[in-house]
């Protein structure tokens, strides 16, 4: 299949942030050709005057016009956005569908016409996902929080959770607003949402998958922090195991899941930035647990995530496309 790039993808959305990963990651991608990028308020522009890193990698243009040669359609629009474009086009039922928004995440809102949506989570959906046809990519924050929760909740530790977590301006998009503007972000922090992030809800139903029979109260305190990208998250519990068998769960739940890791070190941002990776640090202090995870908002949270899901449900390598260097220095 490398030869031949015999997988061909379309983008609605491309002009963001989140398009624009997904192209970057797609046009070097060994096995997939770039059918379309759709963009209205950039159609008929070449990809490279609005994602100018791109210079000299593609003569791509943006379009206005839904292709119709795609194996795999990325929607990277806005929350809501996703529904009302599905019920206003007519998608080829062979046409696999990747989700960025939030807009079929849940379970009672996973259905749309005689599409169904899995939640597209690797390390909890992996089998799942390469028999789908359609993809709920899951939200950022919710990536970075769950990745650290998982193994907790497959034993069944999991009760109340205290999160902090904080998050670069790209988090917020594209769109300009008072808070994201490099006068506002630059020396500065805030918390926001407090307790009522949105993605708390799809959090709740991937951690009640794996730990059915007790509830998991999960207290969330996101913040902004003054970065373009990047998630660290630390989520506190009590816990009587010893860390030497907090350890060896964590190992063996993500033995099989290629992009995350677990630290003997104190883990930081730089190590997974502009990368598809998840690294995770435990922290035990007499019957306290700490688990810390970082990602890339962009990219284990949003378009490398997707890629991945793409390489999954096609049966192609799960790291295809997706071996990236972290921004270290």
């Amino acid at each position: 299949m490398s030869a031949n790039k015999n997988i061909r993808a379309g983008i609605i959305g491309g002009a963001g942030y989140t398009g624009g990963e997904l192209i970057r990651l797609l046009i070097h991608h060994p096995d997939v050709s770039v059918s379309f990028i759709n963009s209205r308020s950039n159609a008929g522009k070449h990809v490279q005057s609005v994602h100018q890193d791109l210079i000299g990698e593609t003569d791509l243009k943006f379009t206005d016009k839904l292709g119709k040669d795609a194996d795999v359609l990325f929607l990277c629009v806005g929350h809501g956005e996703a529904r009302k474009f599905l019920e206003e086009n007519k998608i080829d039922d062979k046409t696999k569908i990747i989700d960025l928004s939030q807009d079929f995440r849940l379970t009672d809102k996973s259905k749309i016409g005689n599409r169904k949506f899995v939640y597209g989570l690797p390390e909890l959906n992996k089998e799942k996902i390469k028999k789908a046809k359609n993809i709920a990519n899951p939200g950022c924050f919710a990536t970075a929080i769950q990745l650290g929760l998982l193994p907790l909740a497959k034993a069944g530790l999991l009760g109340n959770i205290y999160t902090t977590g904080i998050t670069g301006s790209t988090g917020a998009g594209q769109s300009l607003g008072a808070t994201t503007h490099f006068s506002w972000r630059a020396n500065n922090i805030q918390a926001y949402k407090t307790l009522t992030h949105q993605h708390l809800n799809e959090i709740g139903e991937s951690l009640k998958q794996l730990q059915p029979n007790k509830n998991v109260d999960l207290n969330f305190i996101p913040w902004r922090g003054d970065f373009t990208r990047g998630i660290f998250v630390s989520s506190q519990i009590n816990c009587d195991w010893k860390i030497e068998k907090l350890v060896a769960l964590y190992e063996k739940f993500y033995s099989d899941h290629p992009f995350t890791f677990l630290s003997q070190d104190a883990i930081f941002l730089k190590q997974v930035v502009n990368t598809n990776k998840c690294v995770i640090q435990l922290e035990k202090v007499g019957t306290k647990l700490v688990i810390h995870s970082a990602t890339d908002n962009l990219l284990k949270g949003a378009s490398g995530q997707a890629v991945q899901n793409m390489n999954l449900m096609f049966g192609i390598d799960e790291c295809a496309g997706l071996n990236l260097k972290a921004n270290y220095f």
